[in-house]
């Protein structure tokens, strides 16, 4: 099976194309401009590079939130219009799950990706692994990053950090965990699309993942975990 992989929940733009075992390419840009900019050339350059044809894709997988309100609607309709031109449907991974299974394999710490989600809050997550069983401890949520610290204490094992939430509140999480941890090095702490594409394979090949799910490209929407800021302003604005 082969699959368009795509990522633009975050800061992070990211596409891969992957078939059965094998990362075909991965084209990964974290610098500056934005999605609007950066995405369609990205795929098609990843296209041109390979001299794979766009016919030859089976579905495209792609992050389907949380994360950045504008990348992921980015994200959804590039999906949505690649997947209704070439009739193939859409594999949505959650973000989080995503993020967490870079860490293929890591069974001895837990493992908490945090996304700045701003008003205090971060997306967030806990996973590890039993063997190659990923395994989801706690399901991807947007929370305060206290309650997620509080969490991890509790369970009372070592835990690894990643995202781009680690430096917003790194200072906190020096000061409060209170269990061996250690933040990711820079090439496994950030969104990819080769992760994203990976997690979609294994839902193909074994459907025991019930947060991951294929659907058509006209009923793909993201999932946002909670309210825009105009959707909360308006609701305010009603309430008031």
């Amino acid at each position: 099976m082969k699959i368009l992989s795509l990522d633009s929940s975050g800061l992070v733009a990211s596409v891969a194309i992957l078939e059965d075992d094998t990362l075909i390419a991965e084209y990964t840009l974290n610098h500056k401009k934005t999605h609007s900019q950066t995405l369609l050339p990205m795929i098609d350059e990843i296209f041109q590079m390979t001299g794979i044809d766009k016919k030859s894709i089976d579905a495209i997988a792609i992050a389907a939130g949380p994360g950045s309100f504008t990348g992921l609607r980015i994200g959804a309709a590039t999906a949505k219009g690649l997947g209704q031109a070439l009739n193939i449907p859409i594999i949505r991974v959650p973000t989080v799950d995503a993020y967490a299974y870079n860490f293929y394999g890591n069974e001895y710490t837990l493992i908490c990706p945090l996304m700045d989600a701003r008003r205090s809050q971060v997306y967030t997550g806990l996973y590890t692994f039993q063997g190659e069983h990923f395994i989801c401890l706690r399901e991807q949520c947007a929370i305060a990053v206290e309650e997620i610290i509080e969490d991890i204490n509790s369970r009372g094992k070592s835990v690894i950090f990643l995202g781009d939430g680690v430096p917003v509140n790194r200072e906190y999480i020096e000061k409060n965990v209170k269990v061996p941890y250690t933040f990711a090095p820079a090439h496994l702490s950030r969104q990819r699309a080769g992760a994203v594409g990976a997690l979609a394979l294994k839902y193909v090949d074994d459907n025991n993942f019930p947060n991951i799910r294929k659907e058509t490209a006209a009923e793909h929407v993201p999932d946002y975990l909670r309210l825009s800021q105009a959707e909360r302003e308006m609701l305010e604005k009603n309430q008031g």
